[in-house]
């Protein structure tokens, strides 16, 4: 894979040779570039949490289980103006409107800039700029800003800078990795949820200090980052001498070329290019390739790479999901009456006793909301290590997606009646919800946009990544404005959309379903061919051989596709007639009732 030819070498290099070959091999800079790309969108991350965190210090006071302002407080010392005011609500969720707008219509051009640029100053100065402008917003406590456009304003410059992030992320991992990469991806995307839970964290802890510190650390988190990401990422293996087999065309070794050396028992070879000048190079100079580097590859023809519209269309409603929780469930769990609760954050720990049915704190809501996070770690690593498992990236997203409907109904109608109900069902909608989001953001983008299809324009991976992205965060922002209009007509309502939204992203994946049976067909057929070496045969009607192996895994397919469609519509069923009943019984806990 030939890099990017304005990739260079980053300035430690120059500054520290024990970081060049042979002193240290591939597992080395693997590592590096792992642990590199993780801080740095998990400073993304956490750096876009404290806007949920303060919305309930920023907001008007809330009728008890509702979410209607009790009276216009614009000249009081509750909450801050123009947020605590009648329409402050719907203010709030336009300010979220306004970062993630931007934050789409960015993903769409940096994934093409990232192309075309060094990845590593790419990436970098975008990272410098969103730290720059988290601290501006947090920087209107400390001079008593109270202009809606000011806010408004920052929002949309910092969500720009922040779309420059994952393209480049994505891209400098997918260069160093070319298999097994739904369940590296899997465990290496954790860092959404990594990065959420310090953000809630430091945000909520900030909060008794003032509001303005919760965005101030964040924001320092990222620039400090950004620094580290300019000084020490390497975007390519090709930049200090590496080359993945698999990108090699040529068998034999030739004079004085290509040398294969071990790695340390991993199931990839791989192959060092020995340069005389090597130890030369510094930070200034591009890498020279012999091949000629592919231009990038347009927009539009990117769009209409096989499966890329279909994943696109599904993270659309899959990050809508996702960002309203983002965005609105430290509000949502701050303004919900909660029985025997206390939380003490200790070393990641739930702590509970008995305690009245009482609102929660702002502190206290916000450190609970990350065990939604918790459980996205877990359900991105599973999600990721299935689908390696069964080579079905699309049936995999499809079965978490259909889980997580009933998972969300019981969130709605059973998180109320006891907080341990309350803390596990969050934990398993954090799981299912985020599953599939972190699997399509990273090992399906990366494998569109390196698929056979581009005939090995690795320059392409930057801008899939970006439509695929770009797409979903355009439902990343709908969702949490939404989010601030439909909930004051009840919280019913919102997990109605969200259901709603989670069954047409199940639906939008079913041609890239469908393919995927097909080519498991296929593979079923050549098991069938080969059998006698180590399988025994399991033939159809007509005789023709499918192969032990083949069979279970055809079964393991039908299992995930239609135990979910059983589990979700039993789930309906047995929960709206739960719904009717309760709310007929008693006034809900977890807001009106809609």
């Amino acid at each position: 894979m030939p890099p990017n030819s304005t990739s260079t070498l980053p300035p430690s290099f120059s500054y520290f040779p024990c970081l060049n070959l042979p002193q240290r091999g591939l597992f080395f800079h693997r590592s590096l570039v792992l642990i590199i790309t993780f801080f740095a969108y998990a400073s993304f991350h956490a750096s876009r949490k404290p806007p949920s965190i303060v919305k309930s210090v920023l907001g008007p006071e809330i009728s008890k289980n509702g979410t209607n302002p009790i009276r216009d407080l614009a000249h009081s010392q509750v909450g801050w103006p123009p947020f605590n005011g009648s329409q402050g609500i719907h203010r709030l969720g336009e300010l979220d409107l306004a970062f993630l707008s931007s934050y789409a219509i960015g993903m769409f051009f940096s994934g093409h800039w990232a192309d075309t640029t060094d990845l590593r100053v790419f990436l970098a100065i975008g990272m410098l700029l969103s730290g720059v402008f988290t601290v501006a917003f947090g920087m209107g406590y400390w001079f008593g800003v109270h202009s809606f456009l000011y806010f408004v304003v920052v929002q949309i410059l910092c969500g720009l800078f922040q779309s420059t992030g994952w393209p480049c992320v994505v891209a400098v991992v997918g260069n160093w990795f070319n298999s097994k990469r739904g369940m590296i991806m899997g465990v290496w995307n954790s860092h959404t949820s990594i990065g959420n839970i310090i953000g809630s964290i430091v945000a909520s802890s900030m909060l008794k200090y003032g509001w303005g510190w919760s965005f101030f650390w964040p924001g320092f988190f990222v620039f400090l980052i950004g620094i580290v990401v300019y000084l020490f990422l390497v975007v390519s293996p090709e930049l200090i001498g590496l080359v993945l087999e698999s990108d090699i065309e040529l068998s034999p070794i030739e004079e004085g070329g290509l040398v294969k050396v071990s790695n340390d028992g991993e199931a990839e070879n791989l192959s060092l290019i020995q340069s005389k000048n090597l130890e030369s190079v510094d930070d200034s100079t591009p890498f020279q390739s012999n091949d000629t580097n592919p231009d990038a590859i347009g927009f539009i023809v990117a769009w209409k790479l096989p499966g890329v519209a279909s994943f696109a269309i599904c993270l659309f409603f899959s990050k809508l999901v996702a960002y309203t929780f983002l965005y609105w469930l430290p509000f949502y769990i701050r303004h919900t009456e909660m029985v025997d609760l206390l939380f003490t954050p200790l070393l990641s720990c739930v702590i509970f006793v008995a305690v009245a049915g009482v609102h929660l704190s702002h502190e206290t809501a916000g450190m609970l909301s990350t065990i939604f996070d918790i459980g996205g770690v877990l359900g991105g690593v599973l999600a990721g290590l299935v689908s390696d498992k069964l080579e079905a990236r699309a049936i995999t997203s499809v079965a978490f997606l259909l889980l997580s409907i009933p998972a969300l109904v019981a969130y709605r109608v059973y998180g109320s009646t006891s907080m341990f109900m309350n803390n596990t069902l969050m934990f398993l909608s954090g799981s299912l919800i985020n599953g599939p989001y972190a699997l399509i953001t990273t090992a399906v983008a990366a494998d569109l946009g390196t698929q056979s299809a581009i005939k090995g324009n690795s320059r392409a991976l930057a801008t899939v990544t970006a439509i695929i992205d770009g797409t979903g965060s355009i439902g990343a922002a709908i969702g949490p404005v939404l989010v601030g209009y439909i909930s004051s007509s009840g919280w019913n309502r919102v997990f109605a959309m969200l259901i709603a939204s989670i069954f047409v992203a199940a639906l939008s994946l079913i041609p890239s379903v469908t393919s995927e049976l097909k080519e498991r067909k296929l593979l079923n057929g050549i098991h069938g061919d080969i059998n006698i070496i180590s399988w025994p045969a399991i033939t159809d009607g007509n005789g023709n051989g499918t192969g032990f192996i083949g069979a279970a895994i055809d079964g393991t397919v039908f299992a995930m596709l239609i135990a979910p469609i059983f589990i979700a519509a039993l789930s309906l069923i047995l929960s709206v007639t739960s719904v009717s009943n309760k709310h007929k019984s008693r006034t809900p806990l977890n807001g009106t009732n809609g």
